[in-house]
C-alpha cells in the first residue's frame, strides 16, 4: 500500500475508533447477523417484473431515483458547450506508446469548468483501441515519460500489460472537477457549473462529480478516431470504484465497469453487518453523498436500495468486482454477494448466469459473462495481479482470446 493511502486510512481509522459511544465495526461473520435485501424485481407498488421492457420502463428509473435520493445525489448532464484540446502530443522513449493530453473545456451558463484527459495509446497506426477510463483520485500522472520515470512507476499504471494486451488507458485527475475535501468538495464542477446543486436535497456530491468528469471524457473519446467508443471502460479504485459504478449505472455508454475495492456505497452489501457502514462513513467523508444518507446510520434496514441494485442497474453491459482477502473493512464476501444478487436482472436480458452464493476461493477468478469477480490476497491496493485479471475478463468478453 503506498504511503499516502496509509496516512489516509490511518486518519479514517482514528476518527472511527474514537471514544463516541458509536458502535464497532464488526470483523466476526458469525455476528453478521440476518438481513433482507430490496427487491430487485418487485416496483414500488409491488408489481412484478418479469421482462426487460418492464425493468427499463418501470423498475430502473425508480431504482435510479431512489440512489439520487437517498444515496449519491444527482448528476446533471446539461451543458451549453464542451471542447478539446489537445496540449500535448508525443511517443514514449521506448516508442511503445504514444500519448495525448487533452484539455476539456465545459461551458454552462457563461461559466466553464476545464480539466485534462491523459491518454495513451499503442504505438501503432490503423486501429482502434479499446480504452481503460481511470477516475484517478490518488496517483498523479502516468509518469512515463522518459525511462527515468518508466522504472520508477507502480503497479496502479503498469503500461507494459496494459500497451501489450492492445487496451488504451485514459485518466483524469478527480481534485480538478471535485477535491475530496469536506469543505472544498464543490469549489470547481458544482459551483462552476452547477451552484444550485447545493440547495436541493438530492444535489450533486463529491461521487456523483467524479462520474459526470468520467462521462465528459467519454465524450471526448467519442471524437478520437483511434478509440473503440463502443468498448470504455470506466474503473476506480476505492472511493473511485464508487464512483465508476455510478458512472456506469447512469451512463450506458459504459461497456464495463470495474469496481476494484469499492466496498461500502460500492460494491459491498449495505445492510450485511461486517466493516464499514453506514454510520462511520457518513460521519467520516458526508461531501461524497446525499445528507440524506446519514439519516440510514445505524439504521441500514430502512434504506430503499442496496448495492445488488446498482449493480443490476448496469445490465445488459458488464460488471466487474475484485475484491482483497486482508481488505475486511471493505467486506469482500458482502462484495461477492452483491454480485450474486443483481443476476436476476442480467438473466432478464438472456444472459446464463452462474454465479452460486457460496464465494469462491482466494486468488481464483470467477467468470460468468457479463459479471466476474476476483479475491486476491492481500490489503486495499490497486496491484498487477488486479490489473491481469481485468485485462482477461476484457479480452473473454471482447472475443479476444480463448
Amino acid at each position: 500500500m503506498k504511503q499516502v493511502d496509509r496516512v489516509f486510512l490511518m486518519i479514517m481509522v482514528a476518527l472511527i475508533v474514537m471514544p463516541l459511544g458509536l458502535t464497532a465495526q464488526n470483523y466476526d461473520e458469525s455476528k453478521v447477523g440476518s438481513y433482507t435485501l430490496p427487491p430487485l424485481l418487485s416496483d414500488n407498488q409491488g408489481g412484478k417484473i418479469g421482462s426487460v421492457e418492464e425493468w427499463e420502463q418501470r423498475r430502473r428509473p425508480e431504482i435510479l431515483k431512489l440512489f439520487e435520493d437517498n444515496v449519491y445525489g444527482q448528476v446533471p448532464n446539461d451543458y451549453d458547450s464542451i471542447n478539446f484540446r489537445v496540449l500535448w502530443s508525443g511517443v514514449s522513449f521506448d516508442k511503445k506508446s504514444r500519448f495525448k493530453d487533452v484539455a476539456i473545456d465545459v461551458s454552462r451558463d457563461n461559466r466553464t469548468l476545464t480539466f485534462h484527459a491523459f491518454l495513451i495509446m499503442p504505438n501503432v497506426t490503423d486501429k482502434k483501441f479499446p480504452v481503460f477510463l481511470m477516475i484517478n483520485h490518488q496517483r498523479g500522472r502516468f509518469n512515463v515519460l522518459s525511462k527515468e520515470e518508466y522504472e520508477n512507476r507502480d503497479t496502479f499504471w503498469p503500461l507494459d500489460e496494459i500497451i501489450g494486451a492492445g487496451y488504451a488507458i485514459v485518466g483524469f485527475d478527480t481534485k480538478t472537477v471535485s477535491p475530496d475535501s469536506p469543505t472544498q468538495f464543490a469549489d470547481e464542477v458544482i459551483k462552476k457549473l452547477y451552484p444550485e446543486q447545493l440547495n436541493v436535497p438530492n444535489g450533486m456530491r463529491m461521487l456523483g462529480a467524479w462520474g459526470w468528469g468520467a462521462s465528459r471524457v467519454i465524450d471526448y473519446l467519442e471524437s478520437e478516431p483511434e478509440i473503440d467508443a463502443g468498448k470504455v471502460m470506466v474503473m476506480g479504485f476505492s472511493r473511485g470504484g464508487k464512483a465508476a459504478l455510478w458512472c456506469a449505472a447512469q451512463d450506458k455508454r459504459v461497456a464495463i465497469a470495474f469496481s476494484n475495492e469499492s466496498g461500502h456505497a460500492g460494491a459491498k452489501i449495505s445492510r450485511r453487518n461486517f466493516g464499514e457502514m453506514v454510520e462511520s462513513i457518513t460521519r467520516v467523508v458526508p461531501h461524497w453523498f446525499s445528507p440524506k444518507y446519514r439519516e440510514y446510520a445505524d439504521n441500514e434496514d430502512k434504506l430503499p436500495v442496496d448495492q445488488h441494485m446498482l449493480l443490476a442497474l448496469i445490465a445488459p453491459r458488464a460488471v466487474y468486482v475484485g475484491s482483497a482477502a486482508e481488505d475486511l473493512w471493505a467486506d469482500p464476501k458482502g462484495q461477492w454477494l452483491a454480485l450474486h444478487e443483481a443476476q436476476p436482472v442480467f438473466r432478464l436480458y438472456g444472459f446464463d448466469c452462474t454465479l452460486l452464493k457460496e464465494m469462491p476461493e482466494m486468488d481464483k477468478q470467477v467468470i460468468s459473462l457479463p459479471l466476474g469477480y476476483h479475491n486476491r490476497a492481500g490489503d486495499h491496493d490497486f496491484t498487477l495481479v488486479d490489473w491481469k485479471h481485468y485485462i482477461r475478463f476484457a479480452d473473454k468478453l471482447y472475443g479476444r482470446c480463448d
